[in-house]
């Protein structure tokens, strides 16, 4: 589905980001693995990059710009275009409105918020010379419906959306299409390290009745990815097993 298109993925190291890798590597693509800095590579992506060798690990951090400015020449030279960019990297944290830390705020809110626009910038530049793109956020069901206990997380996704439909109408004379998704609850190892401790009883909030998998979310990143969604552009689609918060 992704034959030879040029994929950059942020946040790659481990979780969403990690299982959208692999998706992408199977369906053919040349794939930029985002990795912060050498310390994040892990045997589970180094074993992957063995048996998809269009996977290339590609070392910046999403808030420095300069960076992030190499990185995107890089492909330029590399690969002369840039067909998908997957925004995943993201800080999460779980405090009351009345314990907000502001540090942690300001933090969120660069890597959730002011790195997406970045990279959405410099990479719709390359795109806007090809005429083509697809733009993926992952955003987060809490940044459509709120919930209790994560309010400065929701309003760095809540921005995330509002970004996503902001910038689909401006890219769209370009061909450039940009759309979010909104998982639910996703069976990563972050997740499950604290579930038993705050949310083992959120399970009962779920339709379904488990957590999501991570390759379900790689799914809908494929799909959107993929030219079998060229017409589809300024969504936030939600991936939550009728999640109730």
């Amino acid at each position: 589905m992704l034959q030879n298109k040029v994929c950059l993925i942020t946040g790659a190291s481990k979780g969403i980001g990690l299982a959208i890798v692999k998706k992408f590597a199977e369906n053919g693509a040349i794939v930029y693995a985002n990795l912060r800095n050498e310390s994040s590579l892990n045997n589970e992506l180094i074993e992957l990059q063995k048996k998809f060798p269009n996977i290339k690990i590609s070392y910046f951090d999403v808030v420095v710009e300069q960076e992030v400015k190499n990185a995107i020449l890089e492909i330029k030279k590399n690969e002369g275009r840039l067909d998908v960019l997957v925004n995943n990297a993201g800080v999460v944290s779980y405090e009351l409105l009345g314990l907000l830390n502001f540090e942690k705020l300001h933090q969120m809110m660069e890597v959730n918020v002011v790195a997406v626009i970045r990279l959405i910038q410099l990479a719709s530049r390359l795109m806007t010379r090809q005429n083509a793109g697809s733009i993926i956020n992952i955003s987060s069901i809490v940044g459509v419906k709120g919930v209790k206990g994560q309010l400065a997380y929701s309003a760095t996704k809540g921005a995330v959306n509002a970004i996503t439909l902001s910038a689909s109408k401006e890219l769209a004379e370009n061909k450039i299409r940009v759309n979010a998704i909104a998982p639910g609850m996703v069976s990563t190892a972050r997740l499950n390290s604290i579930m038993g401790n705050k949310f083992s009883d959120r399970i009962n909030d779920i339709g379904f009745k488990r957590l999501a998998e991570p390759e379900e979310i790689a799914e809908i990143c494929l799909f959107l990815a993929s030219d079998m969604s060229k017409y589809i552009t300024g969504q936030i689609i939600g991936v939550d097993g009728s999640t109730i918060l």
